[in-house]
Formats: C-alpha cells, sequence, structure tokens
C-alpha cells in the first residue's frame, strides 16, 4: 500500500473516532433533567465559545482541504512518474526500510536533473519487467536489513520479477548498496540486485558502491560516479569533505612528448601533527583549487578586496580563498554585489578522487593523474591545480577514504594486478605492500600506447622484477612496443614479456597461465579505465576462466575492480 493511501486511511479512520465520540457525548445530554452547570455561561461567553468552534471546525476543514489537494498533487506526481520510462530518461529506483534509500533516490534524481538529464523516481515496489525491458539506464538504491534481508517493500518486485527471470540487454545500470557493516551479510541485497542485473545481461555503468551506515565519503564516491555518467562532473557534493591540510612535496611529468597526453605523478607529505594512515587500494579525495589567473581575473572585473573577510560556512576566509575553492561566477552575475553578497552565492567545487599509488611506509602519498584539457586547450580544474597551479610547499586539502572494495583478500594468496594508463597508480601501491610484507607471488599486466614513453613507474617496476618482489611482467602496448627497457634475463627467463596490442590480448596470450594462477587460489585485481579496459578485461576473463568461474571470484572477493 502506497503512502498516499496509508495516510488517508489513518485520517478517516480518525474521523470516526472522533464522530464516534461527538455521538456518545450528545446521548449523555438526555440524563440531565436539571441544571446540571454551577456556573452557566453569560451569553457573550456563549457566543465566544460558539465562534471558537467555528474557528476550529474552519481551521480543521481547511487542514483537510490541503491534506486532500497533497494527496492529490502526491497522486498525480506518482502517476506520472510510474509510466514506462522514455529512452533519454534516466530510472532511479529505491529499496528502502527507513527511508534512506529515498532520500538518496531524490537527491540523485535531483543531480541527474541538474546535470539537465531526465529523471523517473520509482519504488520498487512499483517496478516490473516491462519497465526495466524499456528503460535504457538504470539507477538503484538499494537498502539491505537485518541479516541481509531485502526491505519489505521489495517482496513483490524478487517474486514477480527477479525469480521469474527477465533479458534486459539494452540496460546500463549502477547500484548504490546500502548496509551496515557490523552485520554478516553486509548490503547483501545490493550485491543480489547487481549480479541478478548482470545475470539478466545488463551494462554496469560502473561497479556497485557501498555504502556503511549513510557514509558521506561513500555518498561522493557515488557522486563522482554520477557526474561522470551524467556529463556533469562539476556538480557540488552533497556533503563536503573534511581536508586535512597537506604539503606537495614534488612533481614531475611522467611521459613528456607522448600522445596521449601528459600523466604526472605528484607526492604530498602529511600534515606535521602527523597520523596519516592508509592501506593500498585506499583513495584520496583533494579539494581543488581555481587557476590563480581566474580568480583575479574576477576580483579585476567587480573591485572588491581580495582579503576582504567573509563566511566560508566552516571558518572565516578571505573572499580570494573562498573564490579558489568555488565556482567561478560570470563577473555580470555578480555586478554590484559586496564581498558578504559574493561570498553568499559561491557554491564549493566537489572533490577528486585518486588512488593512491604507494603506501605509508614510502614516506608520501604518491598520485598519478592525467593533466585533462579543455577544448580551449586550458587544463581542467582538478589536474590543473595539481599539476600545474599549486605552488611547490603549498597546501593541498587532501582527505584519504578507506576502499575496502579495493583492498587485497587474504594476504598469503597469489595476485594478478591488471591495469592500464594511470591505473597502474593503485597497483604500485598493492605491490609496494606486499613486497614489504614478504610476499612475493605477484604478477602485474600493464597496457599503454608506447613502450619508450608511457611505461609509466618503470624503475620501480623493473627494480621488483630484478629483486624477485614481482614474479611476472606482462607489457602491452597499442602502438609501439620497443623501448620498454626489460632486461633480457626476465624476457630469456619467461618472468616478462612485451606484446603488442591492449591489456586485455596479453590476458588472452597468457591465458594458460591465468588459469594456474587462478587454481592456485590468486586474486585478480583491476584498476583503470571503464571505458574499454574494465569491459574488455572482464570479457577475457570470461572467455578463458569461464563466466560461473568469474562469477565465483566476484562472490568471494577474489575479482576486485577500482575503475573510473
Amino acid at each position: 500500500m502506497s503512502g498516499t493511501a496509508s495516510s488517508g486511511t489513518a485520517r478517516t479512520a480518525q474521523g470516526i473516532v472522533l464522530l464516534a465520540l461527538a455521538m456518545a457525548a450528545l446521548a449523555f445530554v438526555p440524563l440531565h433533567d436539571e441544571a446540571w452547570w454551577p456556573g452557566a455561561p453569560t451569553t457573550a461567553h456563549g457566543w465566544l465559545a460558539a465562534l471558537l468552534g467555528i474557528a476550529y471546525v474552519g481551521a480543521s476543514a481547511a487542514t483537510l482541504l490541503r491534506a486532500r489537494r497533497g494527496e492529490r498533487a502526491q497522486a498525480a506526481a506518482e502517476a506520472a512518474e510510474a509510466g514506462i520510462p522514455d529512452a533519454d530518461e534516466w530510472l532511479v529506483v529505491h529499496a528502502s526500510q527507513t527511508g534512506q534509500a529515498v532520500e538518496f533516490a531524490q537527491r540523485t534524481a535531483e543531480s541527474l536533473r541538474a546535470a539537465g538529464r531526465r529523471a523517473r523516481l520509482r519504488a520498487i515496489s512499483t517496478l516490473d519487467a516491462d519497465t526495466l525491458a524499456a528503460a535504457r539506464q538504470a539507477l538503484f538504491i538499494a537498502s539491505t536489513t537485518g541479516e541481509g534481508d531485502a526491505p519489505d517493500s521489495a517482496a513483490g518486485f524478487i517474486r514477480d520479477t527477479m525469480h521469474a527471470g527477465a533479458t534486459l540487454p539494452d540496460l546500463r545500470y549502477a547500484v548504490l548498496a546500502l548496509g551496515d557493516r557490523s552485520y554478516r551479510h553486509y548490503c547483501a541485497f545490493g550485491h543480489a540486485l547487481d549480479q541478478w542485473l548482470r545475470g539478466a545481461g545488463a551494462s554496469p555503468l560502473f561497479d556497485l558502491v557501498e555504502v556503511d551506515n549513510g557514509d558521506p565519503a561513500a555518498l561522493r564516491h557515488w557522486q563522482h560516479h554520477l557526474g561522470v555518467v551524467a556529463g556533469a562532473p562539476e556538480l557540488p557534493d552533497w556533503a563536503p569533505a573534511a581536508y586535512a591540510a597537506w604539503t606537495l612535496a614534488g612533481r614531475r611529468e611522467l611521459n613528456p612528448g607522448s600522445a596521449g597526453g601528459a600523466v604526472y605523478e605528484v607526492r604530498m607529505s602529511p600534515p606535521a601533527e602527523g597520523g596519516a594512515h592508509w592501506h593500498a587500494g585506499d583513495i584520496a579525495e583533494i579539494g581543488p583549487r581555481q587557476a590563480p589567473d581566474a580568480v583575479d581575473a574576477l576580483l579585476a572585473a567587480t573591485g572588491l578586496d581580495p582579503e576582504a573577510r567573509v563566511d566560508a560556512g566552516d571558518a572565516p576566509a578571505t573572499l580570494r580563498d573562498l573564490l579558489s575553492r568555488s565556482h567561478l561566477p560570470a563577473a555580470d552575475e555578480v555586478d554590484g554585489l559586496d564581498a558578504r553578497a559574493l561570498a553568499g552565492r559561491l557554491q564549493p567545487l566537489p572533490a577528486r578522487e585518486y588512488s593512491i599509488a604507494s603506501v605509508p611506509g614510502e614516506g608520501s602519498l604518491r598520485l598519478l593523474l592525467r593533466r585533462m584539457l579543455r577544448p580551449d586547450g586550458s587544463p581542467g580544474i582538478g589536474s590543473g591545480w595539481l599539476c600545474d597551479h599549486a605552488p611547490q610547499g603549498g597546501r593541498i586539502d587532501l582527505r584519504i577514504r578507506t576502499n575496502p572494495g579495493f583492498h587485497a583478500p587474504a594476504a598469503d594468496a597469489p595476485l594478478v594486478l591488471v591495469g592500464n594508463g594511470t591505473g597502474v597508480a593503485g597497483l604500485r601501491a598493492h605491490l609496494a605492500e606486499r613486497i614489504a610484507a614478504g610476499r612475493h607471488r605477484n604478477w602485474l599486466l600493464f597496457g599503454e600506447r608506447h613502450a619508450s614513453r608511457d611505461f609509466h613507474q618503470r624503475e620501480d617496476l623493473l627494480q621488483w622484477l630484478d629483486a624477485g618482489g614481482l614474479a611476472r611482467l606482462d607489457l602491452a602496448f597499442s602502438r609501439d612496443p620497443e623501448g620498454t627497457g626489460l632486461p633480457t634475463a626476465a624476457t630469456g627467463g619467461g618472468r616478462a614479456a612485451v606484446h603488442r596490442g591492449y591489456v586485455q590480448d596479453a590476458l588472452r596470450a597468457e591465458s594458460a597461465r591465468l588459469r594456474q594462477w587462478v587454481d592456485d587460489g590468486a586474486a585478480i585485481l583491476v584498476c583503470g579505465s571503464l571505458q574499454g579496459m574494465a569491459p574488455g578485461v572482464d570479457a577475457a576473463l570470461r572467455d578463458i576462466l569461464g563466466g560461473e568461474r568469474v562469477d565465483e571470484l566476484l562472490a568471494a572477493g577474489h575479482y576486485r575492480r577500482d575503475v573510473y
């Protein structure tokens, strides 16, 4: 039963109870055959009581009328949402027990609309196979209750649609799984929904995102993916990150002259108070800043004092500092405003996410990122800040987000690491962590364009290969495989190979070795681009190992991905 129907039934029952009480009171009136009120009211008091009674009845009627109008408006909205979605619409489905999934679904739909996308909100209780078959893109926000149970509202969908089976080859989807990590079957319904959608032939837009008790960092991760797939990466965060003040310790371009765009290694030193800790697989959330020239141009156009103190939400700041952390409005949009009024209109820049390439024992936090360019040739805000504008020794706003979904499984198991481009960052951290712990059965498969320019982290990888910390290294270069610098002893001894093509081609070339490693209990970690590499690697794994084996690895946590 819908919330509208339930509330209407409740009000009807209340009205019946009140009417019954009033009739009962009137039934006692004939029993009084003498003056029963020791102090009879005056005429004026009687009129006042009558007027108050009329006012009460009028107010009650007005309240009831507003409620009825609200019910009709809600019913009309629900009816509009309940139709079959158009091909360009985003279906946003919530499966909620306490209302939290509804809230996050509403925020998701609002973000899509802010990005210029059409979004249709649906409760899972109103969803059927025909609606899903008509949809082209769907986002599911799914709660798990108790020990891995689905919400009550999902019972009909599970019975009539999931158990009946469906074929959804045209659907692209993503799942936000809500749960409580203290329970054994954490986010179980979200995972079950994800597996069912994959089995029905639907294609994931990005990997399932788990949220432990409404964790704001995990929700920002969902928003990051949402902004990417909606083509609006500048959507504001629902809850801004609480950054710490790190220091830019150094940066260098790794591939000068590459046709694939500049890749930088950026190193940050932790805050002076210390306490920074992370595991391989964790994420750095960076608070980016605008290019100083852009901030100066806006200040010059408005004539405002850059050192004026304004309210920045958490603490006072100078106008220049606040502008550097915000979306910059056009000068004509804020013409005539004083510093305080301008500050009140600013929207903060959303956090950027980067895979961490180092471990704490190495003394600094390393990132690898590609310098992204706009159509006019200027760098993007996030990569431009880290690669161009942040001063050496200057402050970097950074928060470490734990990412248990990309932590390595059992430490003593062999590890196969697969990635391309800057995805080698997250894989390098895993290698550094395992080698420091004395675990050397590690196999890296890495792909890029040109061997001579795009072999990122060459020095570290070749050193680990030579020392035995890296048991096997396979490199794939799509344009030119010459110039890797691999030692002859490694290639001749069967410990390394170079392939022409993509990293998934290297997997297929080494299919027998992959099957043996998986039979020996190896886990597989994949890091890199969501478009192209990730689905290509997944298809290769399924061809080599079989779809059922890959699904078993997924369910056991032995196939994990960090793709973007």
